[in-house]
Order: structure tokens, then sequence, then C-alpha cells
């Protein structure tokens, strides 16, 4: 069986850990192929709530294999300590690996994060501060570090040496900061290669043989497609691709193998971080919908920005994705609203637009044209079948698939596993 790609959708936190977690239970392997622990995937199932960071939300299912890919880039403090909690708590990370051509997060990173944020002043770019783009920076630039540097301490020396040099020019020359010591970086990241070692494999092999022997293999992104840094709102976006294309670097396998492509909604829209977002609501409704679905980021703790559906930046997500399905999270939290909005179209300079600008400036200056549609005022968090929700409900959806032109497929009304409604089966 092909893989099958799982794509958020919006500007992130649109729900992936959740469809991942439901899809792993009849997956042999979950593949987490982008980003870095500046995601935050909640996964609520029979055994609790896990908030997972860098681990692959499959983690849970008993029989998947999980990989951390090529394309994430990796704090080992961070993984380690959440392979310990999960650990604790009775979750079995025997079947994590983690590919040795992914990236390391070095402490550089994470210092220059935020002395570059602090250097754009007003301009910031909202950034997790956990030193994701200067770790993807320096693997563009080929001064990263990478894993399976950690198995070979001599090179790895020899590695740190060299890139160490340059950084401590920069933060010395450019910022005034104090040089960071090679022989506590070294030492530190010693006792974290001895102990991921076990772990690190060349997992391209491992993917190609799953795929060979016709088992399901999931590849799990991170972030959003609008924060791709070339589809998405440029600068304000995130540092590797969360796109489907993306999947395929980041896991180290041909765009041929992909036979389905999910992309996650929200039954609304949510952002974290600036940059333009056309459907945002500064007002009660925007802070019902906060409020009443818990909106604030996984890994930061930040309120989202909350707005209504974005029609036109869905079929855009939808076009450069080539979507062959949908999930609906979410659905949920507009059971209160009497009246719901739906953007079909931009207008902005003069003119009706029914594209996504690639300009943030444009895209700044564009007003949404909404659609009203009935809401339900009825709730939803308990039902299993699809021709159980209310019409308005099915309605609204409905005109979603209409909007993003690709079949809903499922459609979530809670947290929690159970909490799905399967309308055309995915796998």
């Amino acid at each position: 069986m092909p893989a099958i790609a799982i794509i958020g959708a919006q500007w992130g936190d649109e729900g992936k850990g959740k469809v991942v977690d439901l899809l792993a239970e009849k997956a042999n392997m979950v593949v987490r192929f982008s980003g870095g622990d500046n995601a935050g995937h909640t996964v609520v199932n029979s055994q609790g709530e896990f908030r997972l960071h860098l681990i692959p939300s499959g983690i849970c299912s008993p029989h998947a294999t999980c990989i951390i890919g090529n394309g994430v880039v990796i704090n080992p403090a961070v993984l380690i300590d959440e392979v310990d909690q999960l650990n604790r708590r009775g979750v079995d990370t025997s079947r994590l690996f983690i590919s040795d051509r992914a990236h390391l997060i070095m402490p550089y990173h994470t210092l220059l994060d935020g002395l570059e944020e602090r250097w754009r002043g007003k301009k910031a770019l909202g950034t997790t501060l956990k030193g994701i783009g200067p770790a993807f920076a320096d693997k563009v630039a080929r001064l990263g570090i990478r894993t399976g540097d950690l198995l070979d301490r001599e090179l790895f020396w020899e590695r740190l040496q060299l890139v160490l040099a340059y950084k401590n020019a920069i933060l010395t020359g450019v910022y005034g900061e104090s040089p960071l010591s090679a022989d506590e970086i070294y030492n530190q990241y010693h006792h974290y290669g001895e102990r991921l070692a076990p772990c690190i494999r060349e997992t391209t092999v491992m993917v190609e043989e799953a795929l060979n022997r016709e088992e399901l293999v999931l590849l799990e992104g991170a972030q959003g497609a609008l924060l791709d840094p070339d589809f998405g709102t440029y600068p304000y976006t995130t540092s590797s691709s969360p796109l489907a294309g993306g999947s395929c670097l980041g896991a180290g396998l041909g765009p041929g193998r992909i036979s389905r492509v999910v992309g996650v909604f929200k039954a609304y829209c949510t952002r974290v971080g600036s940059g333009p977002m056309p459907t945002e609501l500064e007002d009660e409704t925007g802070d019902l919908l906060r409020e009443r679905a818990h909106e604030y980021g996984t890994t930061t703790g930040r309120p989202r920005r909350c707005g209504w559906f974005d029609g036109v930046a869905a079929r855009f997500s939808a076009r450069i994705n080539g979507f062959t399905g949908v999930a609906i999270t979410r659905l949920d939290i507009l059971d209160v609203l009497p009246h719901l909005k739906i953007c079909i179209g931009y207008r902005g300079d003069g003119e009706t637009i029914n594209y996504f600008p690639p300009s943030v400036t444009a895209l700044a200056r564009c007003e949404p044209v909404y659609e009203e549609l009935p809401g339900w005022q009825t709730p939803t968090s308990d039902i299993r079948r699809y021709e159980q929700l209310p019409f308005e409900a099915r309605q609204y959806l409905a005109r979603l698939e209409e909007l993003i032109s690709c079949p809903v497929n499922l459609v979530s009304v809670g947290a929690g596993r159970e909490q799905t409604i399967l309308k055309k089966p995915i796998l």
C-alpha cells in the first residue's frame, strides 16, 4: 500500500495530531517529515492526553514504527525529555527511530533566534525562539551538524569547532554576546549522542522496505501550507516545507509512492504569530472561538488569532498540495453560533479577486467577501454518524467541500479519538 500524507491546510494547529493518531491504529509506520519542536501535536486517546513536539503522533499505536525523518531539525534535549515523559506514562518508545540525516539544533541556534527577533524589533516574525529557523538556515548554508555526526566523536568535534568559530564571531562581533564554549557543547552533545545512538538509523531504507511490503505508511507534517516558505505568507512563514511535496524530501521517498494526500482544516481559521490573516475576528466572536476552543499554542502558550473559514486560502492550499480528501476538525466549536460566515473572495485595490495573493502587502490590504449561512445551535460532540448531524451543519460542510473542491472524508467533533465522524473512507 502506498503512503498517505497528512498535511496541515491552513496556518497550522489544525488538528493533524488527532487525525494521525486515529489513522495510526491501522498504520505500520508513521514518519514525521518537517519542522522541529516548534510544532505541537495534541493527541487524546484511551491512554490519556499527550502533547507531542518531535515524536510522531502514531507513537500510541502498539504496532506502528515511528520515524523522525531527515526533514526535521532536532533539539536532542527536547527529544530525550519527550521520550522520558512518554515512558513514565507507559507509552512504549522502543519503536522510535531517528534519521541519521536529520539536522541538530545547537545552543547557538536558539541564542541567535532570540537575538535576531530582538534585532527586528516591531517587525519581528513571531518565531517560537526555539532555534528552528537558524538550524534550517545552517542546513542550506552547509554549516549544519547532523544526528549521524553524533556517532563519530572525532568528526563531531571537528565539525563543531569549524562551525562554532563562525558563530562565535557573529555572537561577539555583531551582538556583543559572550562566546560559547566548544568543550561544553561537545560534552553535552556527546552525552545526548550516547543516549540516542540506538535510535539513529538510515531510515529511508526502513520506509522503502515498509512500502515494498505494501504496509500502510503515514507521512505526518508540521505547521500548515500557508506557512510554507515558498507559497505561504513570506516572510511570516516557517523554515521547512509543510506541503505534500515536502513530505517526499523530508521522509526520503519518491512522489510516486504517495497515493493520497489528506488536508486537515479547522472549521474556522486560526493563526499564531505575525503576518496577514484576512478573516481574523478582533471582536467578541473571535474571543468566543478562542476561549471555547482553548486556542492557545501547544508549544508557546500564546493566544491564537481566530477568524472565519477562508475559502480562498483553502482553494489555494488544495491546489498546491493536490488534496485527495480533507478532514474538518473542531466543528463542535461552532455549535453555539446563530450565524456563520465563509470567505468566498477578497476585495482589494478596488477589485474582487478569488485567488491568494503572493505578496503579504497585497494580502494585508484584502478585505474578505463573506457568504453567510445559518448556524445549528445544538451540540454535535456526541454525534458519530454524518447523517445525524444537524441539517445546517451538513449544509456548512457541503459548502466547504465546494470551495475546497475536494471531498470531506472525516469530521472531528471533539478532541477524543472516538469523537470522529467518518463520512468517506480514507484508507
